[in-house]
């Protein structure tokens, strides 16, 4: 099958890439804002890669012509939240015309795979449930995205798109690429700290493994189910459970086998951060036969056993 995927050098991205390269064709479209191939060489013969930036449209517009793509993977983004509210332009720019511009460039039935993300939800003590849960974004990158998934909305019934809406939550293990909280919390035990500095401690999220996200994307992408339709499909990507930033730098005690402690840093302290973040993935496992492999502990190890995680990123974080 011949796949494009938007940010294949990315943190998932780089993840589905590999996952998918041996067994379909697979090209990459990526702008390299990371400043390097995230690839081994001899995996570089693997895909081919295309240096575009999304925002081109007459650039996307070749890429998509060249590979024709029968699956076109979207993960590029711009997904750090405090990026994002620094420079909600350029934020804007990547996550909404980015993605109309890819959506544009597809031929008919082209299955169209969106990486939307959970903050698109209204804030609730609940997990979320797609088509039920209320959307209402509370910053700029959930904004950009339900943006983008209206964008998806559209030119799927326009262009003929069979088009599925990912709705990802927070992502884990090694590979990361933005200073969230657990490259955070590894560059300062790296550096020999045990009480950790931190910003807001309290609020949970639902974290998955680095390696079940690239496979819920895999599933959705390659659903062997013949719908014979045009529109569009939503579902959630996550495990169901949340966890603290406590829970977290337990957890990681436990792996290194050493006491680990919490410093509130003011400056480090998000003025508003939703309290409660999980997903309900009834509907992924049941209509995509996911589940995910990988528990919160098990998410530690590998980022502990190789956090894979660029050295000017540590510096930052």
């Amino acid at each position: 099958m011949r796949i494009l995927i938007t940010g294949g050098n990315g943190y998932v991205g780089r993840t589905l890439t590999r996952r998918l390269y041996r067994e379909h064709q697979v090209s990459v479209l990526d702008n390299l804002r990371h400043g390097r191939l995230r690839f081994s060489r001899e995996e570089e013969g693997c895909f081919a890669l295309f240096r575009a930036d999304i925002r081109d449209f007459a650039a996307v517009e070749r890429v998509v012509a060249e590979t024709q793509p029968e699956v076109l993977i979207h993960l590029a983004a711009i997904h750090y939240i405090p990026e994002c509210e620094r420079h909600p332009d350029e934020a804007i720019a990547v996550n909404t015309l980015g993605t109309s511009n890819l959506l544009r460039a597809c031929a008919p039935g082209t299955r169209f795979v969106f990486a939307s993300t959970a903050a698109v939800y209204a804030v609730s003590d609940t997990p979320h449930v797609e088509f039920s849960s209320r959307v209402e974004p509370v910053d700029i990158y959930g904004l950009t995205k339900l943006h983008a998934e209206n964008y998806v909305q559209y030119w799927a019934q326009t262009n003929r798109l069979d088009a599925r809406i990912v709705r990802l939550f927070n992502v884990i293990g090694p590979g990361e690429t933005n200073p969230h909280i657990l490259p955070a919390i590894l560059a300062q035990v790296l550096k020999g700290r045990r009480t950790l500095r931190l910003g807001n401690c309290h609020p949970r999220r639902d974290y998955v493994h680095v390696a079940d996200a690239a496979g819920g994307f895999a599933a959705v992408a390659l659903d062997g189910r013949d719908r014979a339709r045009v529109g569009v499909d939503v579902v959630n990507l996550g495990t169901g459970e949340s966890h603290s930033v406590y829970d977290l730098v337990n957890g990681l005690s436990a792996v290194i086998g050493e006491p680990l402690t919490i410093e509130v840093d003011p400056e480090r302290t998000r003025a508003s951060d939703r309290p409660f973040l999980a997903a309900d993935p009834a509907k992924m496992r049941r209509e995509y036969q996911w589940s995910p492999r990988s528990s919160l502990i098990d998410s530690l190890q590998d980022l502990w056993r190789d956090h894979d995680i660029p050295s000017e990123l540590l510096e930052r974080c």
